[in-house]
């Protein structure tokens, strides 16, 4: 998006420097990316990530401040997944937020007619490691000015790092501490978590290997039974009910432990919040359950092919539909249509230039929330995409699209 940067990356791109860093990655994370990631770095000015930075702790702040809204998120809860204890906030939050170009015509380049469109949030852990990983790489392979932030807040590689160490592991020694994942080996972010394991010295463990004796959890760790004192969740609920996954240990009882991102933020904070939020960035979004029973019909438009129609709690664009036809919202039984939303599609303005054309971005902002601390904005990940959808799986057959760094002027 900054003119002069896009225009002199695209003019020194060379093929050699792009595999080298996707060479570089599977090097470093010691596995093979299956990700899509995109031949360039998105250049974020900072005035534009600020506002985008801002608006995301204010939406966050909302949400926790509305005690009415949270009984009703923690009501969305499966009995069967309330896990005790989660907490004043959550220690993790994602934002994404598209761009829209707010005059007239096609965007001609000026920054001052871009304003930011929420997607959605969720109070979850993403890919920190990874994305720690490969802004560096874009600098390296593609020797970008040092100018160039890889963090925003003006933070380093060194605090970054230790601001992560001090949410996840906190106070523990790190063989206590373990990254908790459905099938680790086969989710496409393990590379994320070899990351984390070499700067945190932590272990992945899958969910069905925790072991419980009375109110104390354990794993093995290199044939040695190891106490769990602190869990960082990335384990999602979806997932563990589409295949069938149970887990190891009580997930809803009486635990000696931690979390380092509790289980029920997931649903506290997340796609449900959307009609909740007032905000300018926030386009109109209702319930399927409220729209079936004529209430806030009149947030959306007349005109169904400006509608995004999701479940609440899926995740990576799994189960959205754009236009949704009448039988596609009469299928979904009456008693889980509280579980879906209509949404006002948002017309993200391309905005990079690459050599296939004018490309979309989406923006993810990523913070942390220590106990006692402050919510803050540590990283970001963006997305290139030329379709409808914005995520990598949905990009798949094309180039100069996919997961991508923002490095900052």
């Amino acid at each position: 998006m900054i003119a002069e940067l896009r225009h002199e990356f695209n003019r020194r791109y060379t093929d050699t420097a792009y595999r080298n860093l996707l060479a570089d990655m599977d090097r470093i994370t010691r596995t093979q990316i299956s990700i899509r990631v995109a031949e360039t770095p998105v250049f974020l000015p900072s005035s534009m990530l600020r506002q985008m930075i801002d608006a995301g702790a204010e939406m966050t702040h909302q949400l926790l401040n509305d005690s009415a809204y949270l009984r009703q998120a923690a009501a969305t809860i499966p009995k069967a997944f309330r896990v005790a204890g989660p907490g004043a906030h959550p220690h993790f939050m994602t934002v994404d937020f598209g761009l829209v170009h707010t005059g007239e015509g096609a965007w001609q380049g000026d920054l001052a007619t871009l304003e930011p469109r929420l997607v959605e949030l969720q109070a979850f852990p993403s890919v920190f490691g990874l994305q720690s990983v490969l802004g560096n790489l874009y600098s390296k392979h593609f020797e970008l000015p040092s100018s160039l932030a890889h963090y925003p807040g003006g933070i380093d590689e060194t605090t970054y790092w230790q601001k992560l160490r001090d949410v996840i592991v906190g106070d523990h020694a790190p063989e206590n501490v373990i990254l908790l994942e459905v099938t680790p080996e086969q989710q496409k972010t393990l590379p994320d978590f070899h990351v984390h394991g070499d700067h945190l010295g932590i272990r992945t463990v899958d969910i069905t290997a925790v072991r419980q004796r009375g109110r104390k959890l354990f794993y093995d760790r290199d044939g040695v039974e190891t106490p769990v004192h602190r869990i960082y969740n990335r384990a999602i609920v979806d997932e563990m009910v589409r295949k069938s996954v149970h887990p190891g240990f009580d997930l809803t009882g009486d635990l000696d432990v931690e979390w380092a991102g509790h289980p029920d933020w997931y649903f506290l904070i997340s796609k449900f919040a959307l009609p909740h939020l007032r905000h300018p960035f926030v386009p109109p979004a209702v319930f399927l359950s409220d729209w079936m029973d004529g209430r806030g019909r009149d947030r959306i438009s007349e005109d169904r092919s400006q509608w995004v129609f999701k479940p609440l709690f899926s995740f990576a664009g799994k189960g959205i539909e754009f236009a949704p036809s009448d039988e596609a919202l009469h299928s979904i039984p009456t008693a889980e249509r509280g579980n879906y939303l209509l949404q006002q599609r948002v017309a993200f303005a391309p905005t990079v230039a690459t050599p296939f054309g004018m490309t979309q971005v989406e923006v993810r902002l990523m913070y942390v929330w220590p106990d006692g601390g402050e919510l803050q904005a540590i990283q970001t990940l963006t997305r290139l995409g030329r379709g409808a959808m914005m995520g990598v799986d949905h990009n798949r057959n094309q180039q100069w699209v996919g997961g991508s760094a923002g490095l900052i002027l």
